[in-house]
Parts: structure tokens; sequence; C-alpha cells
């Protein structure tokens, strides 16, 4: 058993190319858009926030302040969502051994989208309370529908029928999501902005929202990737992961938990982005194998890059309008879905 969970250690190189896919992705995110920033001019520009080093960009104050203050911030709040609801979706998988589950199919996105609506119904929209209390409302929408989920789908026995638990997941995600059409259409004040929440937005990215959500996908996604060796035992099975001394439940609802504070933080202050919690842990999956041990911090690494060029494909396909990002994930990640779910049948039956 140790020998094989020593064989499935990730490589370092697999680490060095997804830092690169990382580092690769923010430069096309602060390089593309309506200002002209040549890469040259950026690069010097980050350098020269290096203690000791002082160059010139050749950029004025107004670019400068593109830069830093509008692009920046939306690839770092880019980063963060993307890698969060990737490694979110992979741990699903793993504790819910369901190559099929993500924090939006099994309902967690949408008692945040819930609850994240009911903030701005009553009150969320005005001054300080958004952005303090929306990713709380949002967090306990989530916890309350992946409860939902996980009690009716498991029989209350903690058990891990895949049909169940995934229908159980669909009947709770529509069942909150009707609540909330209700409340929009009782609150069309409100329409507008819950509305382009729904769709999934990063155009409104400050660093006041990189700060609300860094703590969050810190201890979450942190806790996660720390998780990866327990998820793997329980790969093997309810029985042999006891036999080997893992607490399942224990461990079931410690990566629910997280997984569940990780999302509900990233969906309240991205909106609901779609199969970024499908497509990033089968595109890793396919590439380095089975073991969690790899699939999640690459999971990280690779969402994070992945949602920064959705991003930019969501400033470019309509310029100089914008599309949703979640459009963009959702026609990406749509298809990608029905692939999986045919290669997948066998098991759900």
């Amino acid at each position: 058993m140790n020998t094989k969970l020593e064989a499935t250690r990730l490589p370092a190189g697999w680490l060095v190319l997804a830092g690169v896919a990382v580092a690769g992705a923010v430069i096309v995110g602060v390089s593309f858009g309506a200002a002209d920033l040549s890469l040259g001019s950026i690069l010097t520009e980050f350098v020269n926030r290096v203690p000791g080093i002082q160059l010139h960009s050749g950029m004025g104050s107004a670019e400068a302040a593109v830069l830093w203050k509008i692009r920046l911030p939306r690839v770092v709040l880019g980063l963060l969502v993307g890698g969060m609801l990737a490694v979110a979706g992979s741990a699903y998988q793993g504790v819910f051994r369901n190559p099929l589950a993500d924090p939006y199919l099994l309902g967690v996105a949408a008692g945040a989208g819930l609850g994240a609506t009911l903030a701005f119904v009553y009150g969320a929209g005005s001054g300080g309370f958004h952005a303090t209390l929306l990713p709380v409302a949002a967090f306990a929408g989530s916890m309350i529908a992946v409860s939902v989920t996980y009690m009716t789908g498991s029989g209350g026995r903690g058990g891990t029928s895949t049909a169940s638990l995934i229908l159980s997941g669909v009947a709770v995600a529509a069942m909150l999501t009707a609540a909330q059409t209700y409340l929009q259409l009782r609150h069309t004040e409100v329409l507008r902005d819950v509305l382009s929440w729904v769709l999934g937005r990063l155009s409104t990215a400050g660093w006041r929202e990189v700060i609300i959500l860094l703590p969050y996908v810190v201890v979450s996604a942190g806790a996660l990737v720390l998780s990866r060796r327990a998820l793997d035992v329980l790969a093997l099975g309810v029985e042999e992961a006891s036999a080997l001394g893992v607490n399942v439940r224990q461990v079931r609802i410690a990566v629910l938990l997280f997984a569940s504070l990780g999302t509900a933080a990233a969906v309240s202050v991205s909106g609901l982005i779609g199969f970024v919690g499908i497509i990033v842990p089968h595109a890793v999956r396919m590439a380095v194998g089975t073991s969690y041990r790899r699939i999640i911090p690459l999971s990280l690494f690779a969402g994070a890059a992945f949602l920064v060029l959705a991003d930019v494909i969501a400033r470019s396909l309509m310029s100089p309008a914008e599309l949703p990002i979640g459009v963009v994930t959702a026609f990406v990640g749509g298809p990608f879905f029905l692939v999986v779910l045919r290669s997948t049948r066998k098991a759900l039956l």
C-alpha cells in the first residue's frame, strides 16, 4: 500500500509546468485589453516592484493605473476563483468517488446562489454589507444545499450511491434555483444585479474582492491539498480505507466543509461560473492519472490558468462589449460534460 502511494507522488516537472502555465496566463491576461500596453513595459513594471530595482517602463500614470488597478486585480481574482473551483471539484469527485461530482451538480452553487440572492434582496447591495456578509450568506446557502443533497442521496447512512447522489443534487439545485427565481421576480429592483452575478463575472473585480476572497482560498484550498492522501486511500473503498485507519466519516465531512467554504466564497465574488470543477480535474486526470496526490495540487494551478484565459476569451469575442465568463465556460463545459457522462455511464447504472 505504502509503495503504491509513494509511486503517486507529484513529479517536480509537473509543478514547474503548472507554474509556467499560470505565469503565461497572467501575462496574456494583463496584456489584453482596450488600452495598448506593450509586453515589455508590463514586464518592466513588474520588475520595478522588486525592492532595490528601478527601471523606466515607459508607462504614463494612466497606463500604469490600467495595469495595476484594472487588469491585474481582475487577473488575480480569476486565478483565485478558477483555482478554488477546480480544486473543490476534484475534492468532491474524490470524496464521492464520482467523476461527475462538482460543486454545481451537487447543488452547492445553487445554494450559494440563493444565499447571495437573499443578501442582494435584503440589503447586500449597499455599503459594507455587500463586502462582508455576502460570502457568509453564500456559504450558509451552500452548506444547507450540500447537507440536504448528502443526507437524501446517501439515505442518511453515510453511503455514496453515485446515481442517488447525483439525482439528489439535481433536485436540490432545481428547488433552490426555483426559490431564487421567485425572489428575483418578487424584487425586480435587484434583478439586474442578480442576473449579472448569476451569469458569472470578473468585470467588477478590484483589489477589495481579491482581499475578501484570498483568506477563504488559502484556508480551503490548503486544507484540500493536505487531504489528497486521504482521498487516495478513500478511493480504495470505504471498507479498505477504514481497515487502513482512515476515519471515512471525518474525512468526508472535512472535505465537504472546506470545498463548500471555498466554493461559496468564490461564487460570492464572481457569480456562478460553471463547469470549471469538472473540466479541469478531468483534464488533469487524463494527463497524470487517477491519484489525488497529483490531481488536487495540479487542479489548483490548471483551474487558475484556465479561468484567466476563459476571461480573455470573454473579453475578446464581442469586444468592446464583454460576454459573461460563465457563458464561455458553459460553451466548453457542456459538451465536455456530455463526453464524460457517456464515458462513465456504465458506472452510473
